[in-house]
């Protein structure tokens, strides 16, 4: 399937700012799942000062905003063909080895709430896959999706406390349980052609598992299933803060409003 993504992010500012740097993940990159036929990012009031290749494999760039600013514009468009590998994306390669996706992260760590769910969940398979996939909805009926109840600083714990979260914190918190069962895993950032409308409020998100003899695997806790061609990755980590798609920070308090506008179609 071939997918067409406009993607733009617009920072406007209560005041000019002094200083600011951001660091973006917004460039897929082809691989096992998907083929990237054309891409592009344009900025307005920022520039591209350097980009690298960090240890998940993920291409990176830095921008430094103009001086004096009122606002900041991200646009990246382009074309991907997708195909359905029914969720895996096939062996582990990079610098980190796999073991690091063993690691708990604070956006990720069990408290008391999320310790308990991993201790209420017993699935009868003993088969990885099946666990995994009884795992979507263990998670889907204890954490709904609703868009009003977290924001993007929120931890797996606290979206179980919660009891409600969208796809970031299902993803993150499928992350915290898979790694409690033994499992690697790691967060995927990206977008998702949705059948029943071509504009969306926001990108997408997901989880990965490492299992043996398949190597990663996709699961979508939001939709209860695992990725197929619909599915576009841009970016993947140890938890929702490395993979995402736009970080950085502002100096000079400055009161910031954020636009986005996406589409994706086929």
């Amino acid at each position: 399937m071939r997918l067409k993504i406009s993607h733009k992010t617009r920072y406007e500012y209560s005041h000019p700012v002094p200083y600011a740097l951001q660091q973006i993940r917004l460039t897929p990159q082809s691989g096992p799942t998907q083929t990237v036929i054309d891409w592009s990012l344009d900025l307005g009031g920022a520039t591209a000062e350097a980009s690298f290749t960090d240890q998940h494999g993920n291409e990176v760039s830095l921008l430094s905003v103009e001086r004096n600013t009122e606002f900041v514009e991200i646009t990246s468009t382009g074309e991907v063909e997708t195909q359905n590998t029914s969720g895996v994306f096939g062996p582990h390669t990079g610098h980190v080895p796999l073991w690091h996706y063993l690691s708990q992260t604070d956006r990720t760590r069990p408290g008391p709430d999320l310790s308990q769910m991993i201790a209420e969940f017993q699935p009868g398979e003993t088969d990885p896959i099946a666990r995994l996939h009884a795992l979507l909805g263990f998670i889907a009926e204890r954490v709904s999706y609703d868009t009003n109840t977290t924001h993007v600083g929120t931890t797996a714990e606290i979206a179980v406390s919660t009891g409600s979260g969208v796809c970031q914190d299902h993803a993150q918190i499928f992350i915290a349980i898979a790694r409690a069962l033994g499992f690697p895993a790691r967060y995927v950032s990206g977008y998702l052609l949705m059948t029943d409308r071509t504009e969306q409020e926001a990108s997408h998100a997901w989880a990965e598992v490492h299992v043996d003899g398949l190597g990663w695997v996709g699961f979508d806790v939001s939709n209860q299933i695992s990725p197929d061609e619909k599915y576009v990755r841009i970016a993947t980590g140890l938890d929702s803060m490395q993979a995402a798609p736009i970080a950085g920070f502002v100096y000079g308090g400055s009161e910031e409003f954020m636009i986005v506008s996406l589409q994706v179609q086929q």
